[in-house]
């Protein structure tokens, strides 16, 4: 089992893997143009922050399953993969903790804009008028756009803030939102006009893309405090700076639109950086995170060992497309399947999913096969006519 890591993972990690008698390549330094010379003959390649495009998908050849240590997988080619039926699994909920801390964090430097005071210290300048005008948090309206586990956890942080917390997501229902303890609105046009501050919690997906645009940012009140810690596509950067200026918006991200490299050394717009509190896409990047991640990724190498399945896949198939079940009862010998399969092929019929269970002995199994379309009585007929088959039927 050779697997490559071409990022920056824990030490974990690879004594973890190694423990599995994984042949584990260390390359860290890799980009996302290097990759394709470098895949080699990896069956598993594991990744941080690197991108991973169609380039790489294609010249891995030996390649059948793609982690990526983390939660969002928005940094990979999931329709190359999943044509080449490559597994790609990611780590849900590991970080968690560490992103809401960090949104907390910036929702804090936002309202007293500490950056901004350190760098004017730091340059001699002691303006204690001009940074002593904030609002302060406490009994302020905090808006959650995206109540997954990081939303739910920005949630309980600010409750001990002594926020009162709103929430919009896609998902929720004021069932759900009164459970949790926030505040339902019924829409993000909604949420941003009634929050002081609204904290941005998205997958990124074509759905999501330029989410916080202008015409959210419109409605947001002059002053009020913005804090992107999810990913930098779903904030137009354009509409963000206008905003900024218009409405004398408090801003606070830690991610970006077509941001560098882990192991880029320059960060391109500067004009941004100097009207935010700003943070290198770090939200993960705490050893509580990090030794949570590692654990996760040998636990998906461990069980794609065992039963060739990984966990966490996140590019399977919800539903099938299988329109019928055919269930064939049989001896547990040599050949009885093939002999199945060979059936159904000759009679142009494609299997979805497949699934045999052997009986306590050995001597019995029965497999369901879920097929794209139903096998006529001539070809069942066939199947059974095999000394080996007990019983074939359609369900």
């Amino acid at each position: 089992m050779k697997v490559l890591i071409a990022d920056r993972l824990s030490e974990k990690a690879a004594a973890g893997l190694k423990a599995l008698g994984a042949d584990i390549t260390l390359s860290p330094e890799l980009t996302a143009d290097d990759l394709p010379g470098a895949i080699a003959d990896a069956e598993i390649l594991i990744v941080r922050s690197t991108r991973v495009t169609a380039a790489t998908i294609e010249a891995a050849q030996s390649l059948s399953l793609l982690i990526r240590a983390g939660a969002g997988v928005n940094t990979i080619d999931l329709e190359e993969a999943s044509s080449r039926g490559i597994y790609v699994a990611n780590c849900p909920g590991k970080n968690t903790d560490a992103v809401a801390e960090l949104a907390i964090g910036h929702l804090i430097a936002a309202d007293r804009r500490i950056a901004a005071a350190a760098e004017d210290m730091r340059g001699g300048k002691w303006r204690k008028k001009e940074y002593g005008k904030s609002r302060g948090l406490k009994g302020r309206t905090l808006g959650i756009i995206g109540l997954g586990a990081i939303g739910r956890a920005v949630a309980k942080r600010a409750r001990g803030l002594e926020m009162n917390v709103i929430a919009w997501s896609r998902s929720l229902t004021k069932e759900a939102a009164e459970q949790l303890g926030v505040g339902y609105c019924e829409s993000p046009e909604q949420l941003v006009a009634q929050a002081d501050a609204v904290s941005v919690h998205l997958a990124a997906n074509s759905q999501t893309e330029h989410f916080i645009g202008k015409k959210l940012l419109s409605k947001m009140k002059d002053g009020a405090i913005l804090i992107n810690t999810s990913r930098g596509e779903i904030v137009d950067t354009v509409a963000l700076k206008k905003a900024i200026k218009e409405k004398n918006l408090r801003v606070g991200l830690d991610v970006y639109q077509n941001e560098p490299a882990a192991a880029a050394p320059d960060f391109q717009d500067k004009e941004l950086a100097r009207m935010v509190s700003c943070t290198p896409h770090i939200g993960a990047s705490t050893d509580q995170a990090i030794e949570a991640v590692a654990d996760e990724v040998v636990r998906i190498v461990q069980t794609y060992k065992d039963t060739g399945k990984p966990l966490n896949t996140v590019n399977i198939r919800e539903k099938s497309s299988a329109k019928i079940n055919l269930v064939v009862r049989h001896y547990n010998r040599v050949g009885v399947l093939a002999g199945v399969l060979d059936e159904l092929k000759n009679a142009d019929i494609n299997i979805e999913e497949m699934e045999n269970t052997i009986f306590e002995g050995g001597k019995a199994a029965s497999c369901t096969l879920k097929l794209d379309s139903e096998p006529s009585a001539a070809v069942i007929t066939k199947i059974k006519s095999s000394k080996d088959v007990i019983q074939a039927m359609l369900k």
